[in-house]
Order: C-alpha cells, then structure tokens, then sequence
C-alpha cells in the first residue's frame, strides 16, 4: 500500500473511531440512565477510550449499536461488572465479539408487547390468521397462549384474561386507561417473516434474546424465557425473507387459512425499516386486505387517518388500518385507549 492509501486508510479509521466514541457518549448520556447504570457506564467508558472504541469500529454500522454490542458480549461470558473489566475482556476476544455482533441484529422480541396489541385484536371478527413482521423468534405471536392482568389507572380495577385451558405461565401486567376492549383472541394460524428468524428452541438464539434484556430490567428475562417454552412447544411458521419485498409478503399470507381474519402487525418494526422499504412495505399490506395492527412513533410514517400529533401522544400509537386508537408503551406497559367507548370488562 502506497503512503498516500496508507495515510487515507488511518484517517478513516480514525474518523470511524471517533463516530464509535460519539455514539457511545450519547447513548450514555441520553439512552441508558434510568433504564440501566451498568450499560451508562460501560457506554461512558467506550466514548473515553479510543482502543476499545477502535475494535466496536470494526463491527459494520448495522450491528455497532450499544445495546447489540453489549448484548452480544454479555452472551459470550464478558462480566458484568465495572467498565475496566468488561474493556478488559473486549480486549482479550475482539475477534470474537467482532465476528459474532457483526452476524447479528437487535431482535428485541418482548412477548409484553402482546398487552398492547390485545384490544386490537379483541375487535377482530371470527377467528384470526396473524401474521408478524418482523417476528424474531415469534413470541408475540402468542397472545392467545399467555395470561394478562390490566389494571384500570383510575380505580385500580384489575381486569383477568387467560388462555381457555386455564392461567398461563406468561402472566402480562399493563396498566391501562380509558375503555379498551379486552377479550382473548381465538388465533387458529399464526407465522412470522424477518430477515434472519429466531429459533426459540435453539440455545444459542435463546442466550442471545435474554442478553438483549438490559441489565437491571428485573422480569424481563424470566417472560421471555417462559414465552420461548410456549413457543418451541409449538413452533410457529418462520420465514426468512425481507418483508419489504411484496412477493416474499404475499407468498406467506397466501398460506393463511380462507376461513380465518388476516392480521398482519408490526409490533415496533417499522422504526428499523428505511423509509422507502417501510412505505413499500405499508401499501403492500394495505393492498392485500388484511387486518393491519400496528404499534409505532407518532411521527414515523403519514399512514395515520387522521394524522396524529406528535405532541398530543405520550408514547407509541396503537393502530387498526391506519387509525389511531390507542396511546401505548412501546413494550407494552401501558394503554391508553382514545377510541370511542367499549366495555374494558370483558
């Protein structure tokens, strides 16, 4: 290599370098607090560090983000301890951490979700086929296999669902406000589409949707871990393919069955999807006349009828075809239901 392309090849490595330490002081500083002290710190420790930085920039920009990364190094033994012990680990398996986090996504795949989308799907008529985008390894295509408890903000009235053989071992609490309705969907058909699909009973895609858990989340991982037993217990249908690609979409729900309710949902997805593959995506949905359940930012795309306002809704919106109903945490915590009124009881 000539001193020219040697000189320009250690500019943008050290431009790189410099883009990890600038991510990671943000996410420091505006992601982590409150949510987990241990991610602020190691993130800070990464900004102020520019050998530890320099090997995160050796993961491809699709798979550099601070919670994957940390993930990935967690489900590989990196201890969660102070920041110089885990940079010391980085240090002695960089090519290990390189290789697996640049294999991998964020697939954060939060079966609490399935309390948000519920009131959804309690509207929809007859039986469902519900397919996911987005799926990861499928667990919140089991909203009829877990058990739910919505307690009313104002009166503190709890509100109990479970599956029809009795309470589950995934037992979802949400607060919720206004009138949702709230009955337990009757799925007889459920798949999922995503570019590199989980399988729940495969210990390798097991120990890396637990690492995706924040630590510090308390319950997170016992949920997912009861909602992987329920789903490797009987697999949903998976298909690896880009949902953005109308054939690969209507390929799978040519499979769903004629006597049941297409539902589509994209439960979070969209937010990672690029703005043109998220508007394809969106009008193929809307052209296939399925039932369309969506949980997304009130400013990502213009498909709201009417339009929502950013400043007006805390959280995500909650959608049926377009329609805002429901203010909702984006992992399902809360809903807040603004659709007209319906019985909440059951």
């Amino acid at each position: 290599m000539g001193t020219d392309a040697a000189a320009a090849a250690a500019a943008e490595s050290a431009a790189v370098t410099a883009a990890v330490m600038e991510r990671y002081a943000r996410f420091a500083r505006d992601e982590a607090p409150g949510r987990s002290e241990l991610y602020a710190e190691w993130a800070a420790g990464v900004a102020a560090d520019s050998d530890a930085a320099a090997i995160l920039a050796r993961v491809p920009a699709t798979s550099r983000q601070p919670p994957l990364v940390f993930a990935v190094s967690r489900m590989l033994g990196a201890p969660e301890r102070s920041y110089p012990a885990w940079a010391q680990w980085v240090a002695a398996h960089a090519d290990e951490l390189v290789a697996e986090a640049s294999r991998r996504r964020l697939q954060t795949n939060e079966p609490q979700r399935c309390a948000a989308l519920l009131p959804v799907l309690a509207g929809v008529e007859g039986p469902v086929a519900l397919l996911e985008i987005g799926a990861s390894a499928g667990l919140c295509l089991y909203p009829d296999r877990y058990s739910y408890r919505y307690r009313d903000r104002g009166s503190g009235r709890v509100v109990s669902l479970d599956p029809h053989d009795g309470p589950a071992p995934v037992v979802l609490e949400c607060d919720f406000a206004g009138t949702p309705p709230l009955h337990m969907p009757h799925v007889v058909w459920r798949a999922g589409i995503d570019v590199a699909p989980l399988d729940a009973a495969a210990v390798d895609d097991r120990r890396f949707l637990t690492s995706l858990v924040w630590p510090g989340e308390q319950g997170r991982v016992d949920r997912i871990r009861a909602a992987l037993d329920i789903a490797a217990a009987d697999p949903p249908r998976l298909v690896a393919a880009d949902a953005t690609e109308p054939a690969a979409l209507a390929a799978l729900a040519a499979d769903a069955p004629g006597d049941a309710t297409l539902v589509v949902t994209t439960p979070g997805v969209l937010p990672h999807i690029p703005r043109a593959g998220r508007d394809r995506l969106i009008a193929a949905v809307r052209a296939m006349g399925a039932v369309w359940i969506s949980i997304d930012p009130p400013g990502l795309h213009d498909a709201w009828r009417p339009p929502v306002d950013s400043a007006t809704w805390g959280g995500f919106v909650l959608g049926r075809d377009g329609a805002p109903l429901a203010a909702v945490d984006p992992l399902g915590a809360f809903v807040e239901w603004r659709a007209g009124g319906t019985d909440a009881a059951g």
